[in-house]
């Protein structure tokens, strides 16, 4: 059934919400969205129309149209026939779970249930839930259209058969899914990103590099390489013919010097100016819009070219 599914519903049409809604259209689903929001629909509507050359680029499906998406002014009628409902409403567990009990009450007894969350345990999502096994977390990256990775993590009362289900779904919306197998707190990817974000903020907050030379230092360093392979095989390869075993053997002592700092520094006003400044600096006179369309443009290329090394 899952591989089959052609019917969504997606509940909150933030930019994460946006980013499912597109897609998904462009893989030929039929999507139903609901937000209470005033102006959501158009923004919804904008916001495709702005990407839909992106996911061409990429590649659409047989049947994929803008015109498959249908705005409900309920959640109950948004949800009611949907194989899969994408929720994606603010990161506050009380309205997560509230929304998450409302679409539980009113979905089809087989529907799968993603949350979109990008660090709550689904097991916490599932305390209100009359049918918990229904529900997973399904954790994308910004832009969802582009960006392929989507973790799925269950909760312990989570079933196979709905963790199945949601990895055909999503892998018929030409996702890369990754089933993370033990919860924990902003799962795998988000960790991550959080690790080198607080350093680079330390960075910054000590006077030792302006924003713009840390992206600098991940955009022509770093970054260039983990668009190909993470960390391990990154450092697989720096230990020369032995790989890793040298690697480890040469360099995992300094991994005892204290370099980084693994808490975040105070947010004071002083900081957080000092971050904005220079974002705003960086980007000149260029729109958050036209930032967009390029970093969309690159992600694109990027893929095709991750693609032809990763088949």
């Amino acid at each position: 059934m899952a591989s089959e599914s052609k019917k969504v519903a997606v509940i909150g049409t933030g930019v994460i919400g946006n980013g499912w809604i597109t897609r998904f259209l462009a893989n030929g689903f039929d999507v139903v969205a609901f937000d209470p929001a005033e102006g959501a629909e158009e923004r919804t509507r904008d916001t495709v129309e702005r990407a839909w050359d992106s996911v061409e680029a990429l590649g659409l499906k047989e049947g994929a149209s803008k015109n498959r998406l249908t705005f409900v002014s309920t959640l109950e009628e948004a949800v009611q026939d949907a194989d899969l409902i994408q929720e994606n409403v603010p990161e506050r567990v009380e309205l997560k779970q509230s929304v998450l009990r409302d679409i539980d009450i009113n979905s089809k007894s087989d529907a799968v249930i993603g949350s979109s969350t990008s660090g709550i345990k689904p097991t916490v999502l599932q305390e209100t839930l009359d049918n918990p096994e229904k529900l997973v977390v399904a954790h994308p990256f910004n832009p969802v259209y582009i960006l392929p990775l989507v973790e799925i993590v269950g909760g312990v009362k989570t079933t196979q058969e709905t963790i199945d289900q949601a990895y055909g779904i999503y892998e018929s919306a030409q996702m890369k899914p990754m089933v993370i197998d033990k919860e924990i707190e902003g799962f795998i990817a988000d960790r991550l990103m959080e690790a080198l974000w607080r350093e680079a903020l330390h960075l910054v907050n000590d006077g030792i590099a302006t924003t713009e030379e840390v992206d600098k230092a991940i955009t022509y360093g770093a970054g260039l390489r983990w668009a190909q392979m993470g960390p391990f095989m990154t450092f697989h390869l720096a230990g020369g013919e032995q790989g890793m075993r040298h690697m480890l053997e040469q360099f995992g002592p300094a991994l005892k010097l204290p370099w980084t700092k693994l808490e975040a520094p105070e947010l004071t006003d002083e900081l957080k100016e000092r971050v904005i400044t220079g974002c705003e600096s960086f980007a000149e006179d260029r729109s958050v819009a036209e930032l967009e369309r390029k970093r969309n443009e690159f992600l694109v290329k990027l893929i095709d070219l991750v693609e032809d090394y990763w088949p």
